[in-house]
């Protein structure tokens, strides 16, 4: 049985989330240190330079990523898999695996458009739902 491309697109969302959460925790340590990270954490350390753009741009696709994963699923349970979803899945996945170099480096505009390519390929799959 084949997976469908918008299950596979998911797993390699998951694939960009660990990603993020590797970079961002490797680029904090420096600033953190080890017993920070293996304390209660309790004192708040505001990330500068790249780790703070890293935390930051994880923290954006904590936010989103959800919403692509029940839309994925929905439309992939409801028979409502198609043209529409596959390319916004496509869309979604393409703009956030670019997202995070573009924030981590600083690239101001580029990653808002980015950003907003990843929301209409989200938009896409969820307007599966009605089309």
């Amino acid at each position: 049985m084949r997976v469908a491309i918008e299950l596979q697109l998911l797993a390699a969302a998951v694939l960009i989330g660990l990603v993020h959460l590797i970079w961002a925790a490797a680029a904090a340590q420096p600033q953190r240190g080890l017993k920070w990270n293996v304390g209660p954490r309790d004192t708040p350390i505001v990330l500068t330079g790249m780790a703070g753009r890293l935390e930051r741009a994880f923290a954006n696709f904590r936010e989103t990523f959800p919403l692509f994963a029940v839309a994925v699923v929905v439309t992939y349970l409801s028979g409502r898999i198609g043209y529409l979803t596959a390319h916004g899945a496509l869309l979604y996945v393409a703009a956030r695996a670019i997202y995070v170099p573009l924030y981590a480096f600083g690239v101001p505009v580029a990653r808002t458009i980015v950003w907003l390519l990843s929301f209409i390929g989200l938009g896409m799959v969820l307007a599966a739902m009605v089309v």
